[in-house]
């Protein structure tokens, strides 16, 4: 596990950049953390590191927003797994497991629930403190552990 301090929301964005530029399709990122967190500022910066097209913003009333890819070639799959409550039915629905073969998947509140979809996924845990610092601690599971993550 490691962990990385986000003293800003900007902080957040750019971290998000660093992980987007390494993500290929097939990728399966889960961000966990409560509200305010940073989850969606995370994947903003991770949309922008994968220079996918179209705002990034959370789809908790839509569920998933697929954003086209841009000069990488690898689409965004933004998945917000709240409403779902815990309903693998619907997430079955989603067909994620199909959207992993040409696509990064980001999915919020996907910890307990997503984790299922593959053994290879990179776990982030987001905390918001009282000063308004983030802290976001790494979990890599499958082969994330043999990949290295940007922690700059």
């Amino acid at each position: 596990m490691t962990e990385l301090t986000l003293p800003t929301a900007e902080d957040t964005e750019a971290f998000g950049r660093s992980l987007g530029a390494v993500l290929r399709a097939g990728d399966l990122v889960l961000l966990s953390g409560p509200l305010g967190a940073g989850k969606t500022a995370l994947t903003r910066g991770i949309a922008a590191g994968l220079g996918v097209r179209g705002r990034v913003s959370s789809p908790t009333f839509v569920i998933a927003r697929q954003h086209p890819a841009g000069e990488r070639g690898v689409p965004l799959v933004h998945v917000d797994a709240y409403r779902l409550g815990g309903d693998l039915t619907e997430l079955d629905d989603l067909d994620l497991d199909t959207e992993l073969e040409t696509s990064a998947v980001v999915v919020e509140w996907g910890e307990g629930t997503a984790d299922r979809l593959s053994e290879d996924y990179l776990l982030i845990r987001l905390t918001r403190h009282p000063d308004d610092t983030r802290t976001a601690e790494l979990h890599p599971h499958g082969n994330w552990l043999a990949r290295a993550v940007p922690v700059s």
